[in-house]
């Protein structure tokens, strides 16, 4: 049956897989660190104080003193294609768009900044996604990364009047694919040091204490990342959590701290892996291979090494793909 001459167009039905990270300013400039720091410390996932405490804080002292300090941060890692988030989690979406057919379109958004989450969503819709995977692309589940990611795609559909049918990736934090290639690529990156670390740390994003308290599996799901890649290297890796903020008691112990102490115990020569983080970002280049150098040198290390993300290589993108194929069963296929 032919529709009325004055019907909307309708696009051949496809699939959607939409990848979505953290989010990064646009700039690395004090007035696009503030907008993109609004919009993250805005996010009731993200600071769980009452709002009447909270604003106070974040529009008088935060957005006033925070901006110019990350700026700078930022600019010790801009690249050419924008920060090393946006670039990367980009280059992850156009390496994986011909992987699950030619029915099968993929995207990628960003929970706070741009490409925003809602408008890429939207987009998939009009160009024929009658159903969309949303893979927030952070292995280790967390409400204020995974929730908050699924709630924006969840309140986007509730504006919709034609719905697509949704699915969420899962966390993958022990996944056998994930931990394969976390394996690889540590190994390979180890291997080409010129140095033997006598430990290795795992540093993750730290979370405030309360949040295992309330419930959110974050912190067993690092434990267990660190403690299956540490079998699968054949050592026992160092769990350390990293960005503290505020004056909470956060997860520990703190990979600062850590850094600072172990050469009086001996330890001069350290290597640090972050596998919490998909994508090198301002957390990993900045924090780590940066400031985390200058502590553990001023310390008395010797010798330190960041051993970086999966980002878009092919040891991570071969897994990225067999974890999305695993969630479009069905889907794909169908296309």
């Amino acid at each position: 049956m032919n529709p009325p001459a004055d019907h909307p167009a309708i696009p051949p039905a496809k699939v959607g897989v939409l990848l979505v990270n953290l989010g990064t300013p646009d700039a690395p400039d004090a007035a696009a660190v503030r907008r993109y720091l609004a919009e993250f410390l805005s996010d009731r996932r993200v600071v769980e104080i009452p709002r009447i405490v909270w604003k106070p804080i974040l529009h008088g002292v935060i957005l006033r003193t925070r901006p110019a300090k990350s700026a700078h941060a930022y600019r010790q890692v801009w690249q050419e294609g924008g920060s090393p988030l946006a670039a990367i989690t980009r280059a992850q979406a156009e390496a994986l768009q011909d992987a699950f057919g030619p029915n099968v379109i993929v995207d990628h958004a960003m929970r706070y900044g741009r490409p925003a989450l809602g408008d890429r969503l939207r987009a998939l819709k009009a160009a024929g996604c009658e159903r969309i995977l949303v893979a927030p692309l952070y292995p280790q589940y967390c409400a204020a990364t995974t929730a908050t990611a699924n709630d924006v795609a969840f309140a986007e559909l509730a504006r919709m009047r034609w719905q697509p049918a949704l699915r969420t990736l899962p966390p993958y934090h022990d996944d056998p694919a994930y931990i394969a290639a976390l394996k690889t690529s540590v190994e390979a990156s180890l291997a080409a040091l010129d140095f033997a670390p006598q430990e290795v740390l795992a540093s993750f994003h730290g979370m405030p204490q309360r949040t295992l308290a309330l419930g959110d599996p974050y912190h067993c799901h690092c434990r267990k990342t660190a403690r299956l890649l540490g079998e699968a290297l054949g050592r026992a890796l160092t769990v350390t959590f990293q960005s503290r903020f505020g004056r909470a008691k956060w997860l520990e112990p703190a990979t600062d701290a850590v850094l600072a102490g172990l050469p009086a115990k001996g330890v001069t020569r350290v290597a640090i892996v972050a596998p919490g983080f998909s994508a090198d970002c301002l957390e990993t280049l900045e924090e780590l291979a940066i400031r985390g150098r200058e502590t553990f040198l001023a310390a008395g290390g010797t010798h330190f090494a960041y051993l970086p993300c999966l980002n878009a290589g092919d040891v991570g993108m071969a897994m990225l793909k067999k974890i999305l194929a695993r969630e479009l069963a069905g889907w794909a296929d169908a296309a």
